[in-house]
């Protein structure tokens, strides 16, 4: 029971947090080069598992029940709590935005003989999945689970199928005018600590709890490896003609049938995202605002249908703002949420974690300066 818990655990995170992001990094890699792009996704991925980490103490120092907001709220005050409303309604309002984008074009071609633009198959996408968010209805643990094994197994299927057609003339290793590219799109990818609170809810045992600390290390170097592998298969093959989305770019060299692979890799992965930061965000209002629960749903569906409707669908800028407002303004509030916690928290945590003021100042020059970037 206890390993069962654990994969369970880690099914949670890894659904959290590969998501749409995945399929926008081959795009901005082969774009700006390997060398920044790998080098991004090295060094934002270690800041990344440390936010994880710092999150998941803080969950540990607290004995009330909350999701960031209410986290905020409690150690920074008011101005903490506003900050993070802002950034928690931007950005979940901007995840589910890009995962309706992305729904539709997978759909597209996975349905492709009723010859249907993918702008009803977003529309389709996003009444189904509400309705369980209305009716809060989740994935259960082992479905999660299944949905993982599933478009993990596709995408190695289509790692091999690459394989043999990679072409290393399709690698550029560094293209300064798209240095600063790849920024956004890879830090979106790698946020899931909205999944931190869930999984430690999940652990029942003071115990169990201890491996909290594994599952999120475990999980975001599952995430990087498999971001590594996607982006080398996928750029080996397409180069230059890589398109936002990965898939379309494969088709003249893979053909139909493992292209519609990838896109049903593309709804499992979507799915599972949608309907965990549906229900995050939903609860968020509920618990933190106390927003009744209807209303709550109303807000969290309804506000990225909206912006679909009224033309936001480019979904590499999407993501790409989406990632640098998250690293900013949630990457750097946990951080200090977390210098907080340690002398105000009011219990024992399962695990500590030792780290120097300086590192944790470097990291929130990380996101600024990624921030900055970001204009250029």
């Amino acid at each position: 029971m206890k390993d069962k818990k654990f994969f369970f655990a880690i099914s949670i995170l890894l659904g959290t947090i590969v998501g749409a992001g995945i399929f926008g990094i081959p795009h901005v890699i082969a774009r700006s080069g390997i060398i920044p792009g790998f080098f991004y996704l090295l060094i934002l991925g270690g800041a990344v598992l440390l936010i994880h980490l710092f999150f998941g103490e803080i969950v540990l120092r607290t004995k009330e029940k909350h999701r960031l907001v209410g986290y905020a709220q409690k150690y920074l005050g008011n101005w903490g709590r506003i900050l993070i409303t802002i950034s928690t309604i931007l950005g979940l309002t901007g995840a589910l935005l890009a995962y309706i984008i992305l729904s539709g074009d997978f759909l597209k071609i996975i349905f492709s003989f009723l010859n249907l633009p993918s702008f009803y198959f977003s529309l389709m996408f996003w009444a189904i999945l509400s309705y369980f968010i209305f009716r809060g209805i989740k994935l259960i643990a082992p479905a999660e689970l299944f949905m993982n094994i599933a478009f993990f197994f596709i995408i190695f299927l289509i790692f091999c199928f690459a394989l043999p057609k990679l072409n290393l003339q399709n690698f550029t290793l560094i293209n300064f005018e798209h240095i600063f590219l790849p920024y956004g799109v890879i830090l979106f990818s790698l946020v899931g600590w909205m999944a931190v609170p869930i999984i430690s809810e999940t652990f029942k045992s003071l115990e169990a709890r201890k491996n909290l600390k594994k599952v999120i290390i475990l999980a975001i170097s599952i995430v990087i490896f498999l971001y590594f592998l996607f982006a080398l298969a996928v750029i080996g093959v397409s180069g230059k003609n890589t398109t936002p989305e990965a898939f379309q770019g494969l088709l003249p060299y893979l053909g139909q049938k493992i292209i519609i692979f990838g896109a049903l890799f593309g709804i499992f992965a979507i799915v599972t995202s949608f309907l965990i930061l549906g229900n995050y965000f939903k609860n968020t209002l509920f618990y933190d605002y106390k927003i009744p629960r209807r209303i709550s749903a109303s807000i969290a569906c309804g506000l990225p249908f909206i912006l679909f409707l009224i033309g936001f669908r480019e979904f590499i800028e999407v993501i790409g703002f989406v990632g640098t407002i998250i690293g900013v303004i949630e990457g750097g509030t946990i951080i200090l949420i977390f210098k907080k916690a340690k002398f105000l928290g009011n219990r024992c945590p399962e695990y500590s974690l030792k780290i120097p003021s300086i590192l944790l100042y470097f990291l929130i020059a990380i996101f600024i300066l990624g921030a900055v970037s970001q204009v250029f």
